[in-house]
């Protein structure tokens, strides 16, 4: 048999000490299949954008600053109609379920008990809506959808999506066809579960189909004109995920985006690409605070999360840490790292001098290259 025919995902659920989110992707490879974690883990070709990702975080410092008057500082925040109680919320990644069995309805237990922040639902996930909704349990989600070539199909999903509650709608735009990844074509990686939200336009269900065939079933050829189509049929906030030039952000807005999601989909598309840390000061001056910027590819620290909204981001996405928690601990695990994130941020704030989210945004980063 096949690995993934005899997939064996995680169960166990317990709380994790998160020391550093870095150890625990070393700890999820020695509980996840070989296969699930090099999905999960891998970036496209020689991975050089997924490593980027990481390196650029040290193009700039954080000031330290003192006589500040800074004591518990308040990582409350609000997108759109959401009061957060943290500046960061689940980024849609897809199959869950390669992280533990419980898939993405696990994740979304985790972020419940957590509390104060967002769901984003990928359109290939591994569960259902109502899983997911169960989980959730009244939580706030938005979601994330990979078009069909099929219109009308467009719409019944986006119906689907509003009618589970989801309050704006991600477009990923940077995903028209697999990026070269090497890790899974080495391990001939098929999905072991199908994903039953895209299933209703696969030519099969998911179960046992390569990214590339999935994707190749998917619509191609975005354009602008797709933002106003979901926008205007949705009736919800859009953003388009994947931007990593001004122009493109100029672009979107112009089509109606309501939101730009800064993203170089974690490494996995596009390789010899810059990190996505690079783009996003001169994202964010093209944006010019017209609508509100969301970050996300190689988050890993609170010091991270603070860098990124000092550059421009209004919210940070996070992504493979908190699978990373899911695989080692289920729904507590997920829970577990949300935690760190938290007390991480709010220790980072504290020696810089930055009292709220606002200040944060405003502080001033060092160019380490001086």
């Amino acid at each position: 048999m096949t690995e993934q025919q005899t997939y064996n995902a995680p169960t166990i659920e317990q709380e994790i000490d998160v020391i550093s989110t870095y150890r625990l992707e070393e700890a999820a490879s020695k509980v996840v299949p070989k296969g699930g974690f090099d999905y999960i883990s891998g970036g496209s070709g020689k991975e050089f954008t997924l490593q980027r990702n990481d390196e650029a975080w040290l193009s700039k410092g954080i000031l330290p600053r003192v006589l500040a008057d800074v004591e518990h500082p308040d990582t409350s925040t609000k997108i759109f109609e959401h009061d957060l109680k943290v500046p960061f919320i689940m980024a849609p990644i897809a199959a869950h379920g390669l992280a533990h069995a419980t898939k993405e309805a696990g994740t979304a237990k985790g972020i419940s008990e957590f509390g104060g922040t967002i769901m984003s639902i990928s359109a290939y996930s591994g569960a259902t809506f109502e899983e997911i909704d169960a989980g959730l349990n009244g939580n706030p989600r938005w979601f994330q959808i990979y078009m069909s070539k099929d219109e009308e199909m467009n719409k019944n999903i986006l119906d689907e999506a509003k009618a589970d509650g989801a309050t704006a709608i991600i477009l990923t735009a940077d995903a028209t066809l697999s990026g070269n990844r090497e890790r899974d074509l080495e391990n001939k990686f098929v999905y072991p579960f199908g994903m039953p939200i895209v299933s209703r336009y696969l030519t099969g269900s998911g179960e046992n189909m390569s990214l590339n065939n999935i994707y190749a079933q998917s619509k191609q050829k975005i354009e602008p004109a797709d933002v106003k189509f979901i926008a205007e049929y949705s009736g919800l906030p859009v953003f388009v995920k994947g931007v990593q030039t001004p122009e493109d952000a100029v672009l979107a807005i112009g089509a109606g985006a309501a939101g730009i999601w800064v993203s170089n989909h974690g490494g996995r598309q596009l390789d010899n690409a810059p990190g996505s840390f690079e783009v996003l000061a001169d994202i964010s001056e093209a944006v010019a605070g017209r609508v509100p910027i969301v970050f996300d590819s190689g988050v890993r620290r609170g010091e991270h999360i603070f860098k990124a909204l000092a550059s421009g981001a209004d919210i940070i996405a996070l992504g493979r840490p908190v699978l990373f928690g899911l695989a080692l601990g289920g729904w507590k695990g997920v829970k577990s790292v949300l935690e760190y994130f938290e007390t991480d941020l709010k220790r980072v704030m504290q020696l810089a001098g930055t009292q709220t989210i606002e200040d944060v945004k405003h502080a001033r980063l060092y160019d380490m290259k001086k």
